[in-house]
């Protein structure tokens, strides 16, 4: 292989591996916004998973149930051999009839003398051999339930127990819907706290690079540039700690939502206050919105099924049988040459009539209704709870956003506060602690508009999930 050629094909398999490489980072790259996280979450997350498979499983379940009120089908085939044919000991009843023969034809012994029975009669046993060596038998069985009280009530709740389900996986959905929601939202927060701490970075490395400027003028001592040293560290450590927050919040998620760790999730969403006091002010909530309580009335129509079915065990169960065999016995396996196979056949119906059983269907029927009453109970507690939730909420979001403007403003007047006093600074009319303590108000005031913010948000999910509308 000439050089050149070797050179093409080294610069071809570099190639390859580069156009790899970049496939395999798209791959593994993803930028969500939260509406493309919940609908990840949603698709992957475990618990959903696990909820769906109770679906499967249920719909087994009640395939099972359908199968007993079908016909039961079913077929044998026996072949026994013998090595010993039992033994059945039975009364000799041959030397009697041989001997009342004998005393009647008149018939004398050895000696002479007529024949006559043995004194006291007993002729002792036989020990007789019933049966061959080789027995097969082949048959049939077909039974079919007519009426069972608890099968047909079984057969009523299916659906509703399928639907239970189905509304229990719509429960785990929000639950996880609602933790994505808070989770994405915090880390769009923290990136917005970030970006206010690199704002405060450049600027003191400005302040910084002023004051070595002032300092080599003469007009400033060796430990103005010390302070604000010690203030631009501060700062880089604060970020380097966000940073961090950052980084396990968003491996937080993607374990939330089941993604890989290996893999990139980038977030695409920012977060705006006209996005919080959006639709706000919708005081309507129906309690048939929420999934838990949708999920309850389920469970109280499933108590009712329960009452009936213990209920209707107290009435007879019906079922037809019929049976279909054939048999033969044979001294040798020949059972496929010549012989007779003799048929046996049959056909009944069954009733079973419950009379009585120790008063145990009476404490099942009364186990259900209570039970059946702590449903009801726990329904009435969930309005209650709904109630609170909502009216909680409420209180929060207002709260929030009122604190979100007063914040708001706070930062505002604080950057200015800031920016005067830096001017000041540079013309000479202020003084490096004045720069320092507007600083240290400007950050206290950007931290709780941020928290602010992210109370707000939260009060917001917290609001949509109580009413069912997240």
């Amino acid at each position: 292989m000439t050089q050149v050629k070797k050179s093409f094909l080294k610069l071809g398999l570099i190639s390859s591996l580069v156009f790899t490489s970049i496939i395999s980072n798209a791959q593994n790259s993803n930028s969500f916004s939260v509406k493309q996280a919940v609908e990840y979450g949603l698709k992957n997350a475990v618990q959903v998973k696990n909820a769906l498979l109770d679906i499967q499983i249920q719909q087994q379940v009640n395939k099972q149930i359908t199968a007993v009120a079908m016909p039961q089908v079913n077929a044998s085939a026996g072949l026994t051999r013998y090595f010993d044919i039992p033994v059945q000991s039975l009364p000799n009843f041959i030397s009697p009839a041989t001997y009342q023969v004998l005393v009647d034809e008149g018939v004398k012994n050895g000696n002479g003398s007529p024949i006559t029975f043995p004194n006291g009669g007993n002729f002792g046993n036989i020990a007789a051999q019933f049966g061959v060596p080789w027995i097969a038998n082949a048959g049939i069985d077909v039974s079919q339930l007519l009426f069972d009280g608890q099968v047909f009530v079984g057969l009523q709740a299916r659906d509703a127990v399928l639907k239970f389900a189905k509304k229990n996986v719509e429960v785990t959905q929000e639950q996880i819907k609602t933790n994505i929601h808070k989770i994405y939202y915090q880390l769009v927060v923290g990136k917005k706290q970030l970006g206010a701490v690199d704002a405060n970075i450049i600027r003191f490395e400005k302040l910084l690079y002023d004051v070595k400027e002032i300092y080599k003028n003469g007009f400033a001592e060796r430990l103005d540039i010390d302070k604000v040293q010690v203030q631009l560290n501060n700062l880089t450590t604060e970020k380097q700690k966000i940073e961090n927050l950052l980084a396990i919040g968003n491996a937080g998620l993607k374990f939330l939502i089941n993604m890989p760790q290996k893999e990139t999730l980038a977030l695409s969403d920012t977060l705006s206050e006209t996005f919080i006091k959006d639709n706000i002010l919708d005081e309507s909530y129906d309690y048939k919105n929420r999934k838990e309580f949708q999920l309850l009335s389920i469970a109280q129509q499933l108590g009712e099924y329960n009452i009936k079915r213990y209920k209707l065990s107290k009435l007879p169960t019906v079922a037809a049988f019929a049976s279909f065999s054939k048999n033969a016995q044979r001294s040798s396996f020949n059972f496929f040459n010549k012989g007779d196979w003799f048929s046996t056949s049959l056909a009944g119906l069954k009733i079973s009539v419950p009379i009585f059983e120790g008063n145990k269907k009476n404490a099942l029927i009364q186990q259900s209704k209570y039970e059946l009453q702590k449903t009801k109970n726990n329904i009435a507690q969930l309005q209650q709870a709904i109630d609170y939730d909502v009216n909680t909420a409420r209180v929060n979001v207002k709260s929030a956003i009122l604190t979100i403007d007063v914040q708001n403003q706070n930062m505002l007047l604080a950057e200015k506060v800031y920016n005067t006093t830096k001017k000041k600074f540079e013309q000479g009319l202020g003084s490096n602690q004045e720069i320092y303590t507007a600083q240290a108000e400007l950050k206290v005031a950007q931290t709780n508009y941020y928290n602010a913010l992210y109370d707000a948000i939260n009060a917001k999910i917290d609001y949509l999930k109580a009413t069912g509308k997240l």
